[in-house]
């Protein structure tokens, strides 16, 4: 029962680490309005956070290696709730700026701090299963920010409703410091402990395995667009391009959480079930997703609302099968080396967020603001990202297996192993 606890309490830190880095999406034409800022200068705010979030992962994971969870996960949370209150009550675009890069320091030190709990309180047969519930649970912050938050937003104020989430910050880290335990074993880490030196130069050796390529590229080509669309161009998408309502796009929010939770659970246990076919996964997450941007992308107006609830539960997808990438990270480092091995994964993703991000500011920039033709072209460089995360699937998956000594298999050899390992059926009643 503890070790639930421990975890249901980092869980409920990630929530609200989601919650921080999800708001300023939900918020950003009002941010447009209160900063009076052009579209490329309000995709700067996110990019900047992101830019910050994607760099500070290795570090983070370093640190995660030599001061454990318990540390990282409080001082997350005190540092994003500070990030929050300062764009509470500021005016200044430069300041705001600032601010979200603060968030962006305190959300890089949280999920892989949670993730990082998971084998040291959890049977390795269960990893797999509570590694993606941390992940699908954490994204109930998304429905915080598109529902609860937006509410404050839109009925008390800017600042009310950043500071609330600047309070929900303070909370759980008060919560994280109180109920978190760095392992369930009350003595020293069994784990080698190794100098900061020797972790340092350990990062090239863990970049340096196929494994930790295989689950960079993996997290990449699964997770940026649902992160584009929730964390910052989604909801200007919905409502100046698709024309919906505020009501729909909380639902459709929503369905996004609730999707990811459903195929999260799926996912856990195909991935538990058959770790040998965990790349097939990933790859057949990212080709969902394109063809379904395709469809709505190739429609000449804005697609019926029934078809953008079917886009946002596929992309959805994309963020539970992310965190294959982790189980890659988990599979093929050791464990003084997870923390940082993990950092590194969760940087494909995010990086390639930004870059996206980035991009669809400065088209949408340049075509006029928030059209339906210009959101249409902006959405199109999503597809170079697939392509690169796919190719590097695919290299890294046949280095991975050389290196492990696994042998490509025909499918007739697959079908035949799989039936060899049926059990043979009871003989009937007479």
């Amino acid at each position: 029962m503890r070790a639930w606890i421990v975890w249901g309490t980092g869980v409920l830190a990630y929530i609200v680490g989601v919650l921080h880095r999800t708001s300023f999406g939900v918020s950003g034409l009002d941010a447009a309005d209160r900063y009076a800022a052009s579209p490329s200068v309000l995709s700067s705010f996110v990019v900047l956070q992101v830019v910050v979030y994607a760099a500070m992962q290795i570090p983070a994971g370093v640190l995660l290696d030599r001061v454990g969870p318990r540390a990282m996960i409080v001082t997350g949370a005190l540092v994003m709730a500070s990030g929050q209150m300062i764009l509470a009550f500021t005016d200044s675009l430069p300041v705001a700026v600032a601010a979200r890069a603060v968030v962006g320091v305190g959300d890089a030190l949280t999920f892989i701090s949670v993730l990082r709990l998971v084998p040291k309180w959890f049977a390795p047969r269960r990893v797999p299963l509570v590694s993606q519930l941390t992940g699908i649970f954490g994204q109930v912050g998304q429905v915080l920010s598109a529902v609860p938050f937006l509410t404050l937003l839109h009925g008390g104020g800017w600042s009310v409703a950043y500071g609330a989430a600047a309070g929900s910050g303070v909370v759980v880290a008060s919560a994280a410091f109180l109920a978190v335990s760095n392992s369930p074993d009350p003595g020293p880490d069994s784990a080698p402990r190794v100098t900061f030196r020797e972790t340092v130069r350990n990062i090239s050796v863990v970049w340096s395995r196929p494994g930790t390529r295989l689950g960079f590229f993996s997290h990449m080509g699964t997770q940026f667009s649902i992160t584009v669309f929730a964390l910052m161009w989604g909801v200007p998408y919905l409502s100046s391009a698709q024309g919906v309502s505020s009501a729909v796009v909380g639902a459709l929010l929503t369905t996004s959480v609730v999707s990811a939770i459903v195929s999260g659970i799926v996912v856990g246990i195909l991935t538990g079930r058959y770790p040998m076919r965990r790349s097939w996964m990933v790859l057949a997450i990212m080709a969902s997703n394109a063809l379904m941007w395709a469809v709505v992308l190739a429609l000449p107006g804005p697609a019926p609302t029934w078809l953008l609830f079917v886009l946002v539960i596929v992309i959805s997808v994309g963020g539970p099968g992310s965190a294959i990438g982790f189980d890659y990270a988990r599979t093929f480092n050791p464990s003084v080396a997870l923390g940082t091995a993990q950092g590194m994964v969760n940087i494909g993703g995010f990086l390639a967020s930004l870059l996206v991000m980035q991009a669809m500011g400065a088209i949408l920039n340049a075509m006029g603001g928030y059209t339906f033709e210009a959101f249409r072209v902006a959405w199109l460089t999503q597809y170079a990202v697939w392509a690169v995360a796919a190719t590097g699937v695919l290299v890294a998956r046949r280095k991975t297996r050389r290196d492990a000594g696994i042998s490509p298999r025909t499918w007739r050899e697959v079908r035949e192993r799989m039936r060899s390992q049926r059990p043979a059926r009871e003989p009937s009643e007479p």
